[in-house]
């Protein structure tokens, strides 16, 4: 049964967290960006001032086996500065039994990196070269010491949070086999539950007009998405490089554009589907050309339609965002994926900037729901600073989509089967 880390009681028990702290280190194992740190601050803490003590697991990097340079040591004087508390180490996480048999109500105890040992994802570590009788034997053999290894993470605690969305889509040991070890003391921790909330408030609950922005390179990488988006939306803006794979399946020409010339006859589906759902497409009709990826490069604007040969489609371009505008500041709950051009580049970022600013605008003004998720926009409204002006902003990545796609996430349904 899911419990509620608001009513639960903590006092005098052990809490193992699954949290994600897979943090960038630079050549001397200085963090470069503690934001998945400082996100999980609230759920330690409420642990914590609950009475209860801490024993805290993540991935860092990824190893092949044990590795000092994806030590989680590296992140400790982060973790204690932040949580305001002493950290005690475990280096080996599966031998920590006396330590988290000893610990007391306000300590913290973190385990070194699950990923040291293959049991944490159940995947053999083999040669290239193994047979495939080989790799069967190996993946047999992993998966049967995964249970002693679930087991033996179990027994360090007794209540299990999970806190970590980003890795939510996985059934690694850590969470997703873990839970059932717990079948009255298991929770989401605050991340998780402020992940889902959002994501389920477009999906579920969402006050119309509703609008989503999807942008990015490849259609082929957002079919699932932009499907399941149209039992929801009322309106879909799709920008990015994925916009000329549907200008050359309507017969458009589009010079030396992005295009996957294998998805043509989906991309022709895909705007079928919407008109028999009711979903208004807006292309990026009027878009920014260049003649190189590159700060330097000569630009015009152009119809998505007539793009010469030797010029490739790099942003929306001003008639095109003006009416994106009107759309965006109409709209009542408004998700977000995907830049819109080539932002990396800021010559090439107008049109990514601009959605941003308007999602901030009808936040603000409209009292808009404005969610923001998927690796390239997180990674826009943080740069241009953006990120505390909209309603919300995942961190989940790859979790976020397919919880997007309507899948049904092995570290979710763990907690609440």
């Amino acid at each position: 049964m899911q419990q509620s880390i608001d009513t639960y009681d903590f006092r005098g028990k052990r809490a193992i967290v699954r949290v994600d702290f897979n943090v960038p280190l630079d050549e001397n194992f200085h963090i470069t960006d503690d934001t998945r740190i400082r996100a999980a601050i609230p759920t330690l803490k409420k642990v914590l001032s609950g009475g209860g003590s801490l024993i805290l697991m993540s991935h860092l990097g990824r190893p092949k086996g044990p590795a000092d340079k994806f030590s989680l040591k590296h992140i400790i004087g982060r973790i204690e500065e932040l949580l305001g508390v002493k950290v005690m180490f475990a280096p080996d996480c599966m031998k920590a039994d006396e330590q988290a048999k000893n610990l007391k109500p306000g300590e913290v105890l973190l385990l070194e990196n699950l990923r040291f040992y293959a049991e944490e994802e159940g995947k053999p570590r083999l040669a290239d070269t193994a047979t495939d009788e080989e790799k069967a034997a190996a993946k047999a053999e992993v998966k049967e010491k995964q249970k002693e290894f679930v087991k033996k993470l179990a027994s360090y605690a007794d209540c299990y949070i999970n806190d970590a969305f980003g890795t939510a889509h996985r059934a690694h040991a850590s969470t997703a086999l873990i839970a059932k070890y717990f079948p009255n003391d298991k929770m989401f921790g605050y991340i998780m539950e402020g992940e889902i909330k959002a994501i389920d408030k477009v999906l579920k609950g969402a006050e119309h007009p509703v609008t989503a922005i999807i942008g990015g390179a490849k259609v082929s990488t957002k079919i699932a998405i932009i499907e399941k988006l149209f039992d929801v939306v009322d309106n879909m803006i799709i920008g990015g490089g994925m916009v000329f794979t549907f200008v050359k399946a309507q017969g458009g020409k589009i010079g030396n554009s992005l295009c996957e010339n294998d998805q043509l006859e989906l991309a022709l589906e895909i705007i079928k589907k919407a008109e028999v759902k009711g979903v208004k497409l807006y292309f990026s009709k009027e878009v920014v050309i260049a003649d190189k990826f590159a700060e330097d490069a000569n630009t015009r604007v152009v119809h998505n339609f007539e793009i010469p040969d030797g010029w490739e489609g790099v942003d929306a371009a001003e008639p095109t965002l003006e009416v994106w505008e009107k759309v965006i500041m109409s709209s009542k709950t408004i998700l977000w994926n995907g830049p819109v051009g080539v932002f990396e580049i800021p010559k090439f970022a107008v049109g990514t900037r601009r959605i941003a600013e308007l999602l901030a605008k009808a936040t603000k003004e409209n009292g808009a729901f404005t969610l923001v998720g998927g690796g390239d926009s997180v990674a826009a409204v943080n740069q241009m600073g953006y990120a505390d002006k909209v309603s919300y902003v995942s961190t989940g990545g790859g979790a976020m989509l397919e919880y997007l796609e309507g899948k049904e996430l092995p570290g979710i349904k763990a907690i609440r089967e």
